[in-house]
C-alpha cells in the first residue's frame, strides 16, 4: 500500500493547530486551571485531556491506526502504523503560564516516518518527514555547527527529589556544566529537541519518555544532528530507557564523555 505521508503530515499540522487553539483558551486562564496529580510532580489538567481527546478524534477519524497517548489508554489498530501523541508536553510550564508544546509522531513498525512539535504560544510549527528534512514554519533547519566547548548551549531537565528520574540528575549537571557556555531548562522535552534541530541549543540530554520525544528525535536527525543514548547506542536502547542525547556532533561527543559513569549506570 502506498501512503502519502506529505498529505498525512498536512492533516497532523491542521490537527495540532486546532489543539493549539483549544489549549490556548485554557492557557490564557492559567491561574484558574484545575490541576490533578498523576504521580509525584507529574501534573495533569483538563486542557491535557481535552487536547488529547480532540487529537484522537481528528487522527483516528481519518487514519484509524493504533495510538498511544499520555492521558488515555492506548488504541490498537489493524495496520503497522501507530500514532504517538503528547497533547501538552510541558504541563508544568503550561499551568504556570509558560511555553509548552503539542507533539505528534507517526510510526511505521520501528521507524518514525513523520512528526511535528507545535508551540501554540509562539506559533512555531516544527515538522519533518523521514528523508525529507526538518522545517520550522516552512524554513529548512540545520543543527548549530559550533564546535567550541565554550559556546555550547545544552538543554536538560532538573527533576525534584520525589521523582523517579531524580537519581544522579545533579551529578550529571555538575559533570557537564563547568566549561560549557550555558545550560537551559526549557521545560518540554519535545521543544528541547526542536531547539536542537533549529540551533537554539547545541545539545540536549535527559531521561524522558519516548512519546514526548519521538517527533523531536526525527527533527534532530533530519536537521543533521546525532541521536543516541548516553553510551552511544541506538534506538533499540534509548526508545526503551529514555536516556537520550540529541546534539550536534561536537556537543554529542562532549556529553557522551561526561555523562558516562554517572547514575543511572549503564543498563545491561
Amino acid at each position: 500500500m502506498t501512503v502519502n505521508y506529505s498529505a498525512i503530515l498536512d492533516h497532523m499540522v491542521a490537527t495540532a493547530r486546532e489543539a493549539g487553539a483549544l489549549t490556548l483558551d485554557h492557557f490564557r486562564r492559567f491561574r484558574e486551571i484545575e490541576i490533578g496529580v498523576k504521580g509525584p510532580g507529574d501534573f495533569v489538567s483538563d486542557a491535557d485531556r481535552d487536547s488529547e481527546t480532540l487529537i484522537r478524534e481528528r487522527l483516528l477519524g481519518q487514519y484509524p491506526w493504533g495510538l498511544t497517548g499520555e492521558e488515555f489508554a492506548p488504541v490498537e489498530g489493524a495496520e503497522d502504523h501507530r500514532w504517538l501523541v503528547d497533547p501538552i508536553d510541558g504541563t508544568t510550564n503550561f499551568i504556570f503560564g509558560q511555553h509548552y508544546t503539542i507533539t505528534i509522531a507517526l510510526r511505521r513498525g520501528n521507524d518514525t516516518i513523520c512528526g511535528l512539535v507545535y508551540n501554540p504560544v509562539s506559533d512555531e510549527m516544527f515538522t519533518a518527514i523521514k528523508g525529507d528534512g526538518a522545517y520550522l514554519n516552512g524554513e529548512r533547519l540545520r543543527v548549530n555547527a559550533s564546535t567550541d566547548v565554550a559556546l555550547m548551549c545544552v538543554g536538560t531537565g532538573l527533576p525534584t527529589p520525589n521523582l523517579q528520574l531524580y537519581p544522579g540528575a545533579y551529578q550529571r549537571l555538575d559533570a557537564i556544566r563547568a566549561p560549557i557556555g550555558a545550560v537551559r531548562v526549557v521545560g518540554s522535552a519535545a521543544n528541547s529537541c526542536a531547539y536542537v534541530a533549529c540551533g537554539r541549543l547545541t545539545g540536549y540530554y535527559e531521561e524522558t519518555g519516548f512519546v514526548d520525544t519521538a517527533a523531536g528525535i526525527l527533527l534532530v536527525q533530519e536537521a543533521g544532528g546525532i541521536v543516541t543514548d548516553w553510551w552511544g547506542r541506538g534506538p533499540e536502547f534509548y526508545e526503551k530507557t529514555g536516556t537520550l542525547i540529541v546534539a550536534n556532533a561536537a556537543t554529542h561527543a562532549y556529553l557522551m564523555e561526561h555523562l558516562r559513569g554517572v547514575p543511572p549506570k549503564n543498563p545491561a
